[in-house]
């Protein structure tokens, strides 16, 4: 059954000057403030468990692009679906003490690159190949609704971190610290909960 606006009981009894219908809140959009975001499959030297949740503040636009085959046939211009690629995801995280996150971002970065060492992907433990593991199996953005119950999630999979920054140290804001990474993925999927 579908949903309408005013709910089911109402919908066709319901007469002006009576009592007044009650709103329906299957149809409220998901509000773009509310989400969780979780690392599944991390490296065992990031953080003591696999799995790591974190407060983030925002979350870029997540998107992937197939780029265009462009088909010339003398005056006629037509186009095919080409190379699908992933688009970077950037990630503003709130500073936690409880959590450790800039730790825990920063260990995870370093299986990257190590600054101190100039090693690449050196400190990462072997995986089942012999290759260093420094990607996390699946990245989720959970979305919840207005009774903060999951609702739709966007799975990124393959993510690693390409950059962490701090947030600018300034004396004269009254904001919270925040640590930015920026994520790279190999594939993603959204579904619904």
């Amino acid at each position: 059954m579908v949903d309408s606006f005013y709910k089911i009981e109402y919908k066709g009894d319901w007469t002006p000057g009576q009592e007044l219908p009650q709103l329906s809140t299957q149809l409220d959009s998901v509000r773009a403030y509310q989400f969780e975001v979780h690392f599944v499959g991390l490296p065992s030297q990031v953080t003591n468990a696999h799995d790591l949740t974190l407060a983030a503040k925002q979350v870029s636009q997540i998107g992937f692009t197939v780029e265009d085959i462009e088909i010339h046939r003398v005056n006629d211009r037509v186009y095919y679906p080409g190379k699908p690629s992933p688009e970077e995801v950037t990630v503003t995280f709130d500073n936690l003490y409880m959590k450790n996150t800039a730790s825990d971002l920063w260990n995870w970065f370093t299986t990257i690159y190590d600054p101190i060492s100039g090693e690449v992907t050196s400190n990462a433990p072997p995986g089942a190949d012999g290759a260093g593991q420094f990607k996390v199996n699946k990245m989720e953005i959970i979305q919840l609704d207005n009774s903060m119950t999951p609702h739709s999630a966007v799975e990124l999979y393959g993510a690693y971190p390409k950059s962490w920054k701090t947030a600018e140290f300034n004396y004269a804001t009254n904001e919270f610290h925040t640590i930015e990474v920026t994520f790279r993925y190999d594939f993603m999927s959204q579904f619904n909960l």
